[in-house]
């Protein structure tokens, strides 16, 4: 009797345990125990793009042009640029265009090689003929209205190379028509996801994201080769033409139902 009692109360011990062992998880399966479910996000979004495009006067006069020389010698064709270059920016002063509107684009001295035929052997070979000098300048001003003098007064003092005449926008006015794009930009965008919300009968009621960005993008610059300074008998005929500033937006809008 006493053998039954103590078997059987050893073993409501063990099953006790075995239990109590069973409740306490250990490991990874404790932590995934206590750590809460994760929710999915219920907001409801909607992205769009908006853009706005404005065609505007430009407020800056650029001109690349200058004065190439070919001497038999380096030093010949150096110091016959440097006068005629000398004689150009004083004419470009005159002109009205003041020194911190003149900078050097492009200069360059490089060797003129001749090809020609050996009577003897048939084969062609170089030989050297001289020296080419190239001082391209840059005027940049916002005196729009002196293209034409400005041109005319350089190739009167020796300018053989005129090699661009553009028109842009000064930083100041690109980024204030750029700024001032951006509400457009954002309504075009607000306008395009309102219309795309009314067949699933949604509403804009919030804005999640914005991203920003402006551009401008200026006309091909037109060019022009070698010339004589001959040509420019009368005033030269320069026309502007607008410049396109550009902004666009992208929005994440917040949306929920009517």
């Amino acid at each position: 009797m006493n053998k039954t009692i103590t078997i059987a109360a050893a073993i409501g011990v063990v099953l006790a345990l075995g239990f109590s062992l069973g409740a306490i998880p250990t490991g990874l399966n404790a932590q995934a125990q206590t750590e809460p479910t994760p929710f999915p996000s219920r907001e409801k979004t909607i992205s769009s793009s908006g853009q706005a495009t404005s065609f505007v006067e430009p407020d800056r006069l650029n001109i690349n042009f200058g004065v190439e020389v070919q001497k038999p010698t380096a030093k010949e064709a150096l110091d016959e640029n440097s006068d005629k270059m000398n004689e150009v920016i004083d004419a470009i002063k005159s002109a009205g265009i003041n020194s911190d509107e003149i900078t050097t684009s492009q200069f360059s001295i490089y060797p003129v090689y001749e090809s020609y035929q050996e009577k003897e052997t048939g084969i062609y070979k170089q030989k050297l003929t001289g020296y080419s000098v190239s001082n391209i300048i840059q005027v940049k001003t916002p005196k729009m209205d002196l293209a034409s003098e400005i041109i005319d007064a350089a190739v009167g003092a020796g300018v053989n190379r005129v090699d661009n005449v553009w028109f842009s926008l000064s930083d100041k006015k690109q980024q204030q028509v750029s700024d001032d794009l951006l509400a457009e930009a954002i309504k075009n965008a607000q306008s395009k996801a309102e219309k795309a919300l009314v067949p699933l009968n949604y509403k804009i009621i919030g804005v999640k994201y914005v991203s920003l960005d402006g551009g401008y993008y200026p006309p091909p610059m037109p060019y022009y080769g070698a010339m004589d300074a001959g040509v420019a008998k009368s005033a030269t005929p320069i026309f502007s033409s607008d410049q396109q500033v550009s902004a666009s937006a992208t929005v994440v809008f917040l949306i929920g139902s009517n």
